[in-house]
């Protein structure tokens, strides 16, 4: 009998993939999205098949789904700063009452349960690259705190499950993560400056650009992931690519791939709590799960260049 798991943030960049590569592992996927931020496209695909079913649901609000759960993988959560920062109380909201009702449906469903942390637990990091001891240095009363508070209280109330209840718990600390499937006007840099430079816009860059981010591409990510649920170690494990690079070389990067000459670099300030530095120590990773990222950046930006191409236009209108 096929194993069955449950996924939020289904409709999403991230879940709507996770959708993809459990149904390609043989597994039963049970979808769940409310639609705030994702998209019904990033999975229609996988409507007409039998071992998917679909949820729309808040998990903010109680959680029922009928039947055996083996995994429940928590992914639902606004993931961008134009989101948390238009909707602050549904990202503390799902990070904190959606994470306790998934949490409490693993408890009786006994059910494995992977929660999405992310690398905004270590705020505006004090410590490079970041290693998953590092506590962090977070503002938790500044714009970018609905976030990453709402992620840190997830891995507290996680952890507490883990220990006091004996739950089967994971937690993977999801680093810049990249390709097919992104929203255009999420506000994220990638997305921002493939849209900005097929359209021959001015292409934003926060500050002087040299703060660093490290991109990892989709498919990367979720072979992380997908090890780590089936894995036995409950702490938090960094998923991300170390190949580091500023935020003004990676913009001339999407300038010289999309190759329209009307696309400038233009500066503004950079917003409060920006990170400056982000890159992901895999050091764990290698060694519990015997993981590294495989595509580098050309190939992935290759990959994700092709889909906004077929996408801009259409939003652009």
């Amino acid at each position: 009998m096929s194993k069955r798991v449950l996924i939020t943030g289904a409709a999403g960049f991230l879940g709507s993939h996770l959708c993809d590569r459990f149904i390609a592992e043989g597994y039963d996927v049970v979808g769940m999205d409310n639609l705030l931020t994702g998209d019904i496209k990033n999975i229609e695909h996988l409507f007409p098949l039998k071992e998917f079913s679909f949820y729309n649901h808040d998990v903010s609000k109680f959680v029922h789904v009928p039947g055996k759960l083996d995994y429940i993988l928590h992914f639902a959560s606004p993931a961008s700063p134009i989101d948390y920062l238009q909707m602050p109380i549904q990202t503390l909201k799902v990070g904190s009452l959606g994470t306790h009702n998934l949490l409490g449906l693993a408890k009786n469903k006994k059910a494995r349960v992977l929660i999405a942390s992310t690398s905004e637990v270590y705020g505006d990091p004090l410590i490079h690259p970041q290693t998953e001891d590092y506590w962090g240095n977070v503002n938790p009363i500044g714009p970018r705190g609905v976030y990453d508070e709402a992620k840190r209280f997830q891995e507290a109330i996680t952890m507490a499950y883990h220990t006091y209840h004996g739950l089967e718990t994971r937690m993977v600390r999801i680093f810049n993560t990249y390709g097919p499937r992104m929203r255009v006007n999420d506000g994220r840099v990638l997305p921002a400056f493939f849209s900005q430079a097929i359209r021959g816009e001015g292409i934003t860059v926060f500050g002087d650009g040299s703060q660093t981010r490290s991109f990892c591409y989709v498919d990367d990510l979720v072979e992380g992931i997908y090890r780590l649920l089936l894995s036995d170690y409950a702490q938090p494990v960094n998923i991300g690519n170390p190949d580091e690079i500023t935020i003004g070389d990676f913009a001339q990067e999407v300038i010289e791939m999309v190759g329209n000459p009307a696309a400038k670099v233009v500066y503004k300030p950079l917003p409060k709590d920006d990170p400056k530095v982000r890159q992901p120590n895999i050091e764990l990773a290698k060694k519990i799960l015997n993981w590294e990222p495989k595509i580098d950046r050309a190939e992935g930006m290759r990959r994700t260049y092709e889909y906004f191409k077929t996408v801009v236009p259409v939003e652009a209108v």
